[in-house]
C-alpha cells in the first residue's frame, strides 16, 4: 500500500510538472511569436515567427556538427560558408577573426597568394586615398576615391525596401549604386547616394513607344544630380546573349510605370540592342548618351570572343581618344542574376579570372588603359578578390551579391519565384515587412567599410600605402605543379 501511494504521488507530481511545462511552453511560443513579428532586424524571424529561429540554431550548431551533417566551409556554391560568414560578420560589425588555421587550401591550382613585405606600411601612417576621375573630358566628370561599389540590381528584381536600404547604405559608405536595367525609381534616389544609370537592351526608363532611346527622357534622368554616370549594358555574365527576365508576378503597376511596359506581363528584354550591329554603332551610342547628358558613359559586357573588343579599340584609335567609352564594366561568367536559362548561366562566357587579364593586356597594348577605366564585377565579395582585381589591372570593383548578403540574403535561390524569405527579391508585402531599410542600410555601409578596411590591410602587408598601388608583382598564383608564380609572369601568355 505504501509503494502504491508513492507511485500515485509520483504520477500526480509528473502530471503537474507536465502541465506547468506545457503552459510555460505555450506562453513562450506566444511571446516569441509576438517578439518576432514586432522586431524588424531579422527578416526570417519576422516573416516566419518562431520557426524562423531554428535557422539561427542550425547555423550555430553547424559550427560543431558540420563535419558529420553539414557541408564544409569551402564546399557550397555559388558562395561557400566561409565567404558568406565573413560578409555577415562585416555587415554586423562583429569580430571577423578566425582561429586554428585556414580552411583555404593554399596549394590548390588557381589560388592567389599575396607577397607580404618585410617592411609593411605602419597602420598609424596617414595617407591620402588615391582619387580616380572617370570621363575627364565630359562637362560633368565623376571623381571618387572609393574602390568598392554596388553593382547593378534593378527595382523589380529587388524589392522596394531592399533598394531603399541599398541607397541609404551606399550614401553612408560613400560609394555608388548602379540602378540596373529597370530604370530610375524613387527608392534609388531616396538615400541620396551617387548613382550609375544603366541602359539595358530594353532601355527601360529612357525608351519611347517603339522601344528606342528617348533623348528627352535621357536628359530628364541626367538632370538628377545624384546620377553621375551612364552604363550601356551589352551583355551580362549570368546570361550573355539573353536580355533581362522579370517574371509577370513581379511586374507590379509601379514597376510597369517606371519601366514603361504593361503590368502583369513578363518583362523580357531583347538579347541585344537592335540598333547595334558593329563596334562603330557602340561608339556612336556612347557618343549620343555622353553628348545628351554631359556625363561619363561606358559599356558593360561579359567577354567570350575578345575579337570585338580588339575591333572596338582599333575603331577608337581611328576616331580619336575622345570617342572611347569612359569605362568598361567587365562582368564574369559566374555573375549572378534573378532569373536566367541554366544553359547560359552554366556554360557561356569567360570567368573574370581569365577575361580581366585579357582585357587589361589588350587595353595596355592599344594604349587605352588610362583612357578607359575598368570596373570588375562578378563574385567580388571578399577583400582578397578585390585585391586580386586591382593587382591585375582593374580600377574599381562592383559587387551585387555581397551587398545582398549584407541585406540578409541567405542564398535560398528563390530570386526568380517572388518567394524570397528575407524580403529582398520579392514584392510580397508580407515578406517585405521583415526587411527594415534603416537597419539594413547600416549593415550595407558596415560591409563596404570593412571591405575597404581589410583591402587596405592586404595592401599594407604588401608594403604599399594604397590598394590601388597593388600590381601583378605583389601576388602569386598557384599553377598545376602546386607551386606559385607571379601574376605578371602567369598573365604574359594572355597578351594579344
Amino acid at each position: 500500500m505504501q509503494l502504491q501511494a508513492w507511485v500515485m504521488w509520483g504520477i500526480d507530481l509528473f502530471s503537474g510538472l507536465f502541465l506547468v511545462f506545457f503552459w510555460l511552453l505555450i506562453i513562450a511560443v506566444i511571446y516569441m511569436y509576438v517578439a518576432d513579428k514586432l522586431q524588424t532586424k531579422q527578416a526570417i524571424r519576422h516573416n516566419y515567427p518562431v520557426i524562423g529561429r531554428f535557422r539561427y540554431l542550425f547555423e550555430k550548431q553547424g559550427e560543431f556538427f558540420r563535419q558529420y551533417f553539414f557541408a564544409q566551409d569551402r564546399e557550397e556554391l555559388p558562395f561557400n560558408r566561409a565567404e558568406r560568414s565573413w560578409v555577415y560578420r562585416a555587415a554586423k560589425d562583429v569580430d571577423r577573426t578566425i582561429s586554428f588555421g585556414s580552411t583555404q587550401p593554399l596549394d590548390k591550382q588557381g589560388s592567389i597568394l599575396f607577397l607580404n613585405s618585410a617592411f609593411p606600411v605602419n597602420d598609424n601612417k596617414a595617407h591620402t586615398p588615391i582619387k580616380i576621375t572617370v570621363g575627364e573630358a565630359c562637362s560633368t566628370p565623376y571623381t571618387t576615391d572609393k574602390i568598392c561599389h554596388i553593382s547593378a540590381m534593378s527595382f523589380g528584381a529587388l524589392s522596394r525596401p531592399a533598394v531603399t536600404a541599398l541607397s541609404h547604405g551606399a550614401a553612408k559608405a560613400g560609394c555608388w549604386l548602379n540602378t540596373g536595367e529597370g530604370g530610375l525609381s524613387p527608392y534609388h534616389l531616396k538615400g541620396g547616394c551617387d548613382l550609375v544609370f544603366q541602359i539595358g537592351t530594353a532601355k527601360y526608363g529612357v525608351r519611347d513607344d517603339q522601344g528606342k532611346l528617348d533623348h528627352q527622357k535621357l536628359q530628364h534622368i541626367a538632370a538628377h544630380e545624384q546620377v553621375k554616370m551612364f552604363e550601356i549594358k551589352l551583355s551580362q555574365g549570368a546570361k550573355p546573349g539573353k536580355g533581362g527576365i522579370l517574371p509577370a508576378v513581379k511586374v507590379t503597376d509601379e514597376i510597369a510605370k517606371i519601366r514603361g511596359i504593361p503590368a502583369g506581363q513578363d518583362s523580357i528584354s531583347p538579347n541585344g540592342h537592335p540598333e547595334l550591329e558593329n563596334v562603330a554603332d557602340i561608339l556612336d551610342m556612347v557618343h549620343q548618351v555622353r553628348q545628351t547628358t554631359g556625363k561619363p558613359c561606358g559599356i558593360k559586357a561579359v567577354i567570350g570572343d575578345i575579337e570585338w573588343v580588339k575591333d572596338l579599340c582599333d575603331e577608337v584609335l581611328n576616331r580619336g581618344m575622345h570617342s572611347a567609352p569612359d569605362f568598361f564594366t567587365l562582368d564574369s561568367a559566374d555573375g549572378g542574376t534573378g532569373a536566367a536559362p541554366q544553359a547560359l548561366m552554366d556554360n557561356v562566357g569567360l570567368p573574370l579570372r581569365e577575361s580581366l587579364p585579357k582585357l587589361v593586356n589588350l587595353l595596355v597594348e592599344k594604349g587605352l588603359k588610362q583612357r578607359i577605366k575598368i570596373i570588375a564585377t562578378g563574385k567580388m565579395i571578399m577583400p582578397s578578390y578585390v585585391a586580386w582585381a586591382l593587382a591585375t589591372g582593374a580600377d574599381f570593383i562592383a559587387s551585387a551579391r555581397g551587398n545582398m548578403f549584407a541585406l540578409g540574403c541567405i542564398q535560398s535561390l528563390q530570386c526568380n519565384k517572388d518567394t524570397c524569405p528575407t524580403g529582398i527579391t520579392t514584392h510580397n508585402t508580407r515578406l517585405q515587412r521583415g526587411l527594415n531599410p534603416k537597419d539594413k542600410s547600416a549593415r550595407v555601409a558596415s560591409y563596404n567599410h570593412y571591405l575597404h578596411h581589410d583591402l587596405a590591410m592586404i595592401a599594407k602587408s604588401c608594403g604599399v600605402t594604397d590598394a590601388r598601388l597593388l600590381t601583378r608583382i605583389h601576388a602569386h598564383i598557384v599553377v598545376s605543379s602546386g607551386v606559385s608564380i607571379s601574376l605578371d609572369q602567369h598573365y604574359k601568355h594572355m597578351m594579344p
